[in-house]
C-alpha cells in the first residue's frame, strides 16, 4: 500500500470510530490504513477536551503540508537544541546525523538528514548568523617532494614500519599510536601530536621550537597522562625532531617505528586529526599567541566528537570503554 494523507472524508469516518473506543489497528484496518498511521493522527489532533475532532485535524495537516519540511524539523525544540549545539561544536552534519541514531536509537522524531541541517546552516546565514564558522575548512594536497627530500639520511638506528607486527596495523589492541607535529608561521613553535590508532584519541603538547630535546620532552610528559599498559608502540615519520626516539623509547617504554620518507599514508590516523586540528589553528598560526588551555579546549572537542570509522561513538567513549577507567593525571 503506498503512503498517501488521510483526506477529509477518512477523518471524518475516524472521529466517530474513535468514539466508539476502537483500537488504532482495528480502525485502520476498516479504513484500509496502516494503524502506525491512525495512531500518529490520532496522537498529533486530540482536541483539548480529549477527543478528535476531524474538522480541526484537517485544517492543521493542509497547515503543515504548506511548511517546508526543513521548517517543520526547526518546530521540534529537543531535535533542534540537539542540532545547534554539536554545530556549535564543530560536529559536521554527517557526525550530527550519525550520532542521533546512537543517542535515540528509537525515536523518530530525533531524526532528519545531512541536506536539511545545511538547509539551516544556510538560512542561518542569509540572516547574518556564524553557524557556517563551524563547518571544517577544505585542506589543500600536500606538495610533492623533490629528489632532495627523497634522499635525506635516515635517523641512525631507527626500526622501520616494515618490522612493525603486522596486528598493529589491523587496529586489534589499544596503546598503539602515531606521533607528528603540527607546524606554524616559522620560528614560532608548534605542537605535538600523538593519536591512538583503535580509539583515534588524541593528545597533545605545545611546542617552543622543532629541536629533537623540545619535542622529546614533551611527548615524555604527554605520555605521562596514559597509564603505562596502553603505551606500546609509537610510529613516526622521519623528521630531525624524532631524533631522541631512544630517550623516548626509555621513558615511555614504548618501541619507535619509522614510517618511510614522505609516506603520510603510513600514518594516516594522525594525518587526518591533524587535519581536523587544523579547524582550530590554521596553516601559518603564530604559536606563541596560542595558550596551553587552548590547546586542550581544541583536543577535548575532538576527542568527544563521534567518528563515522568508530560507529558515531566519540574516542574518548572508545578508548575509556576498553580500557577500563579513566586516564591518568
Amino acid at each position: 500500500m503506498s503512503y498517501s494523507h488521510l483526506n477529509a472524508k477518512e477523518r471524518h469516518t475516524l472521529m466517530f470510530l474513535s468514539q466508539y473506543h476502537l483500537s488504532a489497528r482495528e480502525i485502520g484496518r476498516r479504513l484500509g490504513r496502516h494503524h502506525s498511521s491512525i495512531a500518529r493522527e490520532l496522537r498529533r489532533n486530540v482536541h483539548i477536551c480529549g477527543n478528535y475532532r476531524d474538522d480541526s485535524a484537517h485544517q492543521e495537516a493542509k497547515a503543515r503540508r504548506k511548511q517546508p519540511r526543513h521548517f517543520r524539523k526547526r518546530s521540534n525544540r529537543p531535535l533542534t537544541d540537539y542540532v545547534l549545539g554539536r554545530l556549535q561544536e564543530d560536529w559536521s552534519p554527517a557526525t550530527i546525523v550519525g550520532r542521533l541514531k546512537v543517542d535515540f536509537p528509537r525515536s523518530r522524531k530525533m531524526r532528519l538528514s545531512i541536506e536539511v541541517i545545511y538547509q539551516w546552516i544556510y538560512r542561518d546565514a542569509t540572516q547574518g548568523g556564524l553557524l557556517y564558522r563551524h563547518l571544517l575548512r577544505h585542506h589543500k594536497g600536500r606538495r610533492r617532494q623533490g629528489l632532495y627530500g627523497l634522499c635525506r639520511g635516515l635517523i641512525p638506528g631507527r626500526i622501520s614500519i616494515h618490522d612493525r607486527p603486522e596486528s598493529i596495523a589491523r587496529r586489534i589492541r589499544f596503546g598503539h599510536w602515531e606521533g607528528d607535529t603540527v607546524e606554524g608561521e616559522k620560528g614560532t613553535g608548534g605542537i605535538a601530536t600523538h593519536v591512538e590508532r583503535k580509539s583515534r584519541l588524541l593528545i597533545a603538547a605545545k611546542l617552543t621550537d622543532k629541536r629533537a630535546e623540545t619535542f622529546t620532552g614533551a611527548t615524555i610528559r604527554a605520555f605521562r597522562h596514559i597509564p603505562p599498559k596502553w603505551r606500546r608502540t609509537l610510529t613516526v615519520d622521519n623528521g630531525g625532531e624524532f631524533a631522541g626516539f631512544k630517550v623516548i623509547e626509555a621513558a615511555t617504554r614504548m618501541t619507535v617505528y619509522f614510517a618511510d620518507p614522505y609516506a603520510p599514508w603510513q600514518r594516516g590516523t594522525n594525518e587526518n586529526t591533524n587535519g581536523l586540528l587544523r579547524h582550530y589553528f590554521p596553516k601559518g598560526i603564530d604559536w606563541r599567541g596560542v595558550s596551553e588551555k587552548q590547546l586542550a579546549v581544541a583536543v577535548d572537542k575532538l576527542n568527544n566528537r563521534p567518528r563515522k570509522c568508530l560507529k558515531y561513538q566519540t574516542p574518548n567513549e572508545v578508548f575509556l570503554k576498553n580500557t577500563g577507567g579513566a586516564l591518568a593525571t
